[in-house]
């Protein structure tokens, strides 16, 4: 698991008149999207900011480039084993809205049952909501509405908390707690689902004849 992703609204309060009906979501007021992936600690490895807030997840997710190492066969090393299938390729933890790829895993929805509430309770995206909200909790400026009128400085103010937030998570990080490995997993039962490759190929193959320059307000942490 690489981390969970999810997507934050930035409300803004001082945004241009004239762009006010393009960044207005269902709040009805306008906004900006911050698009995140974070781990098990909090610590965000991937972030896109600047999209306006009336797109939803799944326009933010093909407007970023979090497959984009993927599509040109690049990506982290990922060999596991379950139900007696191999795989090679890392997976992102999401909510309901993301289409169902293989490099997508959602939780149940309407759980019945053990073996789906096990399912569900292993495959929480709480991560990126707790790292939101204690991204908001050190950073009162990301925390309330934001009041400068250029996006590139609130773009600018965004990276930088993130930075910072990151710096506070390292060193915090205790480097000498035990590692426990887990080889095997007891077999719960879970249930398989179809093969979703064909559809996440395609995506990729749509980055690659796109050849989309990446926008300016986009960033992206190793």
């Amino acid at each position: 698991m690489l981390g969970s992703l999810d997507c934050m609204h930035w409300k803004w309060k001082n945004c241009p008149t004239g762009w006010g009906g393009q960044y207005s979501g269902r709040s009805r007021s306008p906004s900006i999207i911050l698009e995140a992936v974070a781990d098990y600690d909090l610590w965000i490895c991937h972030a896109v900011f600047g999209l306006p807030g009336s797109n939803n997840d799944i326009n933010v997710l093909e407007s970023s480039y979090l497959f984009t190492n993927l599509a040109t066969g690049t990506a982290p090393p990922a060999n596991y084993v379950i139900n007696g299938k191999s795989y090679d390729m890392g997976y992102y933890l999401a909510d309901g809205i993301y289409p169902k790829w293989a490099t997508l895993v959602q939780s149940i929805h309407d759980p019945r049952g053990p073996k789906k509430i096990f399912c569900n309770e292993t495959r929480s995206i709480k991560y990126v909501e707790r790292a939101f909200g204690v991204l908001q909790s050190r950073f009162a400026i990301v925390a309330g509405p934001a009041r400068l009128w250029r996006k590139e400085i609130l773009h600018d103010i965004m990276t930088s908390c993130i930075i910072m937030h990151n710096m506070i998570i390292e060193d915090e990080r205790d480097v000498n707690a035990p590692i426990v490995e887990r080889h095997e997993v007891p077999d719960v039962g879970v249930e398989m689902v179809n093969d979703k490759m064909a559809d996440l190929k395609n995506f990729l193959l749509d980055i690659k004849r796109s050849k989309i320059k990446m926008p300016t307000l986009n960033f992206e942490m190793h």
